[in-house]
């Protein structure tokens, strides 16, 4: 129920034509609640073209059925603001909808946010932007947070992305973009605590939910860990992964709990993923009753993941080195009740560091078939890693490696490849 005192922002000016620039309009309804110590702001039916807006404490942002904000392709829209982005603070482009420091903030309702990121998408790709695209909702250091119920699509980048924000729920929310989109992410919680994704609907251009914690480069005092996530009754299509932790993982992720999810077409599955010099550790992550269909890898953890530092030695040495506060650590994840068809590439791939081994993974009531007609592929990104097709369960540099009733049918090969796992 909507309550019966709103601020309408047809009321401080606003046309819905999806023509004429709204943001001011949609700006004083914001601030004009705020002043009167917090409320609705209503966006009704129609199309309002709006930039960048920024909500204050104690806002609900609420659109109603048919109602659509459709995101300006104009930069100068979206003033640069100073917020982490892929683990860097630095200026970016405001958010669509944006907020800092703020408490007890929600976009809910039944309408559509449409980011139309295409003009992003193409300025990326001909690396014409002087600073970071806006994301769709971006919230730092904000408290009691809730976004529900509305669709987003189109988003220039990442979709929802909370940085050090407490108590954040994401619920009932549809998120639409591309498949060839780039970099936009569905949910990515960033030193969040306390975040609740449930009965969402993604389908985007790279992974549907990434949880994340900063990178090395960072100042220390600002990598505060990603922890008590849960991620339950999802759908996710396409993407990149289903589930994803890091690789921006310094300040740490733990008590995770994934379940009662569907991933269909995803490149892999669940997928934790780090390197050499990142620090942090990733720990205590539960993963039950999940179905995967056509993803190309249903499980990955991967500590010599390469992006933006291929072929850099130290991060690629399959010889140890000496452990340090750059060594990242991977430990206590378990999977249960897990079943994936038409896999592509390999059941799972699991690579830890031989000075820093995966540690206590366990595999409880696995069942996982292979395509054997799928091209050849790389089941996650390292170096000196051959391509693989419908292979099995691949596992090297892992300390306590548990299989109980684990099937890999239909592959080529071997169904485990066990190379340096310690029993204990």
């Amino acid at each position: 129920m909507i309550p019966t005192i709103f601020f309408n922002i047809k009321e401080h000016g606003a046309t819905g034509d999806g023509a004429t620039l709204a943001t001011r309009a949609i700006q004083s309804a914001i601030d004009a609640a705020a002043q009167s110590g917090g409320g609705t702001v209503f966006v009704p039916a129609g199309k309002f073209l709006t930039g960048a807006i920024f909500l204050r404490d104690n806002i609900s942002l609420w659109l109603d059925a048919g109602a659509t904000l459709l995101g300006s392709e104009n930069p100068a829209d979206y003033p640069l603001v100073t917020m982490r982005w892929e683990g860097v603070t630095q200026p970016t482009h405001a958010p669509l909808i944006a907020a800092e420091r703020a408490r007890n903030i929600a976009v809910l309702g039944r309408g559509t946010i449409d980011g139309r990121g295409e003009a992003w998408w193409r300025a990326f790709r001909a690396k014409t932007l002087a600073a970071p695209r806006p994301r769709l909702i971006a919230f730092a250091n904000c408290a009691n947070v809730l976004i529900e119920g509305v669709t987003l699509i189109n988003s220039p980048a990442w979709t929802i992305n909370p940085v050090r924000c407490e108590n954040v729920t994401v619920h009932q929310v549809t998120i639409n973009n591309p498949p060839d989109s780039p970099n936009t992410d569905g949910v990515n919680p960033d030193s969040c605590r306390n975040v609740r994704i449930s009965n969402c609907h993604i389908d985007v251009g790279d992974d549907c939910v990434t949880i994340k914690s900063g990178i090395e480069t960072e100042a220390a005092e600002l990598r505060a860990p990603c922890e008590n996530i849960t991620v339950t009754n999802c759908t996710m299509v396409h993407g990149h992964g289903g589930v994803v932790i890091g690789s921006e993982m310094s300040g740490g992720v733990r008590n995770v709990v994934i379940s009662n999810c569907v991933f269909v077409g995803t490149d892999r599955g669940i997928r934790l993923k780090s390197r050499r010099g990142r620090g942090g550790c990733v720990e205590d992550v539960r993963v039950t009753n999940l179905v995967m269909q056509d993803v190309l890898c249903p499980f990955t953890m991967n500590l010599y993941y390469h992006i933006n530092a291929r072929g850099d030695r130290y991060i690629a040495d399959k010889q140890p080195q000496p452990i340090a506060a750059g060594t990242p650590i991977f430990r206590r994840v378990h999977l249960a009740h897990v079943t994936a068809r038409n896999a592509k590439i390999a059941a799972a791939f699991l690579y830890g560091l031989p000075e820093m081994p995966i540690e206590d993974v366990t595999l409880d009531d696995v069942s996982i078939a292979m395509d054997q007609n799928a091209a050849p592929g790389f089941a996650d990104m390292a170096d000196d890693i051959p391509q693989q097709r419908a292979a099995g369960l691949f596992a090297r540099n892992v300390r306590g490696l548990r299989l109980r009733d684990v099937a890999i049918t239909n592959q080529i090969g071997e169904a485990f490849l066990l190379e340096q796992i310690d029993p204990r």
